[in-house]
C-alpha cells in the first residue's frame, strides 16, 4: 500500500507517494486541469488513502480522488499543523507531514459530508451572506439618507414606491 498526501492550493496541487517505510516514490506538481489528479493516481495502488488538507477548495478534490477510487482522508489543517509542529512551512513539507501521520495512525480526519449533503450546506451558507449583503446595502442607502437629511414619505423604502422614489 501506498500513502499519497495533496497539498492543495487554488491552482495546483503538491502530491508525495511514500511506501510503507516512508520511502517517497514520488513528488510532483499537480496541475489544476480536468482529470489531473486522477491521471496522477491511475498509476497507484487503488483503495490507497489519500491525505487532503481542508482547503477553501477542497469538495472536487475529495470527488475526484473518489472518482478515481481511492480513499481520500479530510485532514483537519489546524491540528496537523500543532502535530507536526513545523517552522519552516513549505508545499513539499507539509505534504511529508502529513504522510507521516498517516503512516503512524494519527492523521486528525474530519468527517466528509457526502456530496448532497454538502451542496445543501454551501447552498444555505450562500444564501445567507447573499440575505446579510442585502441587508447592508439597505442599511447603507438608509444611513446615506439621513445622513443628507433626506426624508422619504414611504413607510417601506424598497417597496414599490420607495424604489421608484429612489430611481
Amino acid at each position: 500500500m501506498e500513502y499519497i498526501a495533496f497539498d492543495c492550493h487554488k491552482r495546483y496541487t503538491w502530491a508525495v507517494v511514500e511506501d510503507e517505510q516512508g520511502q517517497i516514490l514520488v513528488e510532483e506538481r499537480i496541475e489544476h486541469a480536468p482529470g489531473a489528479l486522477r491521471e496522477f493516481l491511475a498509476v497507484w495502488e487503488p483503495g490507497s488513502p489519500v491525505a487532503v488538507e481542508t482547503v477553501g477548495n477542497w469538495y472536487w478534490i475529495v470527488d475526484e480522488i473518489e472518482q478515481a477510487g481511492y480513499k481520500p482522508r479530510l485532514v483537519h489543517a489546524g491540528k496537523a499543523k500543532l502535530m507536526l509542529g513545523m517552522v519552516n512551512k513549505t508545499d513539499k513539507l507539509d505534504a511529508r507531514g502529513l504522510n507521516k501521520l498517516q503512516r503512524i495512525g494519527t492523521l486528525p480526519v474530519v468527517w466528509i459530508p457526502p456530496g448532497q449533503l454538502r451542496d445543501k450546506r454551501e447552498l444555505t451558507r450562500t444564501r445567507m451572506v447573499l440575505v446579510a449583503q442585502r441587508t447592508q446595502l439597505k442599511n447603507r442607502i438608509h444611513s446615506t439618507l439621513d445622513k443628507y437629511g433626506v426624508r422619504v414619505g414611504v413607510s417601506d423604502l424598497f417597496g414599490k414606491k420607495g424604489r421608484e422614489l429612489l430611481t
